[in-house]
């Protein structure tokens, strides 16, 4: 599961149901209490804050202001009808990379969040298969 730290719920929420993504639970802002829960397909995220609160989270409050959220993570979301939601995205000018095949052989295309969150959206594949492992 991952959990990112977000300081708008309202925003968050209109832009991954965008993406398909349903809120299957979420806990208003309240100082540190809010959560969100959010679902695309078996692909959960959740968020955290929800409100300017999370720029006083004890670890995170010790970057620079000018530190993009998200900076060197990658999330990689599995989904079963990549092409018919790449249509809907491109629509939404939010395109990193765009829909293509990787040298090794999967198609993914990727975006970036409101937060600089750098999402990957790829055709299910078994990254644990012994067929896809280095010998």
């Amino acid at each position: 599961m991952v959990e990112l730290h977000v300081s708008d719920f309202k925003k968050t929420k209109s832009f991954y149901i965008k993406l398909g993504f349903e809120v299957v639970w979420e806990r208003f802002s309240d100082g540190f209490k809010g959560y969100l829960v959010m679902k695309l397909e078996n692909n959960v995220i959740c968020f955290w804050g929800g409100n300017e609160d999370i720029y006083q989270h004890d670890y995170f409050s010790r970057f620079s202001s000018d530190t993009p959220k998200g900076f060197g993570v990658e999330l990689v979301l599995l989904v079963k009808d990549l092409e018919p939601l790449y249509r809907r995205v491109k629509n939404m000018g939010i395109i990193c990379e765009k829909l293509q095949v990787r040298p090794w052989g999967v198609r993914d295309f990727r975006v970036l969040d409101p937060w600089g969150f750098y999402l990957r959206f790829s055709d299910p594949h078994n990254i644990l298969s012994d067929e896809n492992a280095v010998k």
